[in-house]
């Protein structure tokens, strides 16, 4: 079975999340998106709703689950069976970003790959953190969620 993990904090869940997600679906057997936890990190939003809202957002697929994990993303894959990673290139930033990560995650566990999609164009701008701020400010952040995101 072909396993994949798609980690981050999803805080909130956006369009582009949804959409690598449902395109790495044909490629593998069983997705994990994974929220990962960090005790020093402050979310805008408990783990309880980032998990709803990511299942909400992917509830017609069998082949999505939804699980929390603490420390290192390789030991969570390990611990799952999973041989894959799959991360959201949005940027030539993002692209230098996440290849450091993947080189480091294959340094500790060489029997699990990165695999990089590119963001859809009309998806490229958004990030978590800029949905974050403009929900701070009361702007219309509908427009970058999933249509089961409110606050």
């Amino acid at each position: 079975m072909k396993i994949a993990v798609f980690p981050g904090s999803f805080d909130p869940i956006t369009l582009g999340h949804v959409d690598l997600i449902k395109r790495a679906l044909p490629l593998f057997d069983k997705i994990i998106v994974a929220i990962g936890t960090n005790a020093t990190k402050k979310y805008m939003f408990s783990l309880e709703q980032r998990s709803n809202w990511i299942k909400e957002s992917l509830e017609n697929s069998e082949k999505i689950e939804v699980e929390s994990f603490q420390g290192l993303t390789v030991d969570f894959c390990k611990k799952k069976e999973a041989k894959h990673i799959i991360r959201g290139i949005r940027n030539s930033m993002d692209l230098e970003f996440e290849k450091a990560i993947a080189q480091a995650n294959f340094k500790m566990n060489s029997e699990i790959e990165t695999i990089f999609l590119l963001t859809a164009p009309e998806h490229s701008f958004i990030s978590s953190s800029i949905v974050r701020d403009v929900m701070r400010n009361n702007g219309d952040y509908r427009q970058f969620v999933p249509n089961c995101v409110e606050v």
